[in-house]
């Protein structure tokens, strides 16, 4: 974001920032705060310039898990032998790809290869053992 618009929007009055709003996005939110109007609108400019939050942190505010699997990179293969089988899985947005097939968590392909109920993580080695 360019320093003269920040400039700008710092020394706007709430109808400033309303108008700046429509011009942008449509209808302004119904806000009666000056400074609460203008964060809004300079998070959503940066978001659309810089792109917005990555995974991890949107699973943190939206109160998804966020234990050692959300750091892995899309892409990333995950590998564990059992019982003299490899097993590789695919992290993948949202979710995982364990032969072909999408699963929402680890602790679900770990229990299709298992056949019991494991902690996901901790069964590929990204969690160390209570």
């Amino acid at each position: 974001m360019n320093a003269q618009l920040l400039q700008r929007l710092q020394a706007a009055d709430l109808r400033e920032l309303r108008s700046e709003w429509e011009q942008r996005y449509g209808a302004a939110p119904p806000l009666r705060s000056p400074d609460l109007l203008r964060r809004l609108l300079v998070w959503r400019i940066q978001v659309a310039e810089q792109g917005g939050l990555d995974r991890v942190t949107r699973r943190l505010l939206t109160g998804g898990a966020a234990g050692p699997e959300t750091l892995l990179s899309e892409g990333t293969v995950i590998t564990r032998e059992w019982k003299g089988v490899r097993h590789d899985v695919e992290v993948a947005d949202g979710g995982f790809i364990y032969r072909g097939e999408r699963w929402k968590s680890l602790s679900e392909v770990a229990r299709t290869i298992t056949g019991t109920r494991w902690n996901g993580p901790r069964f590929f080695g990204l969690r160390e053992a209570a």
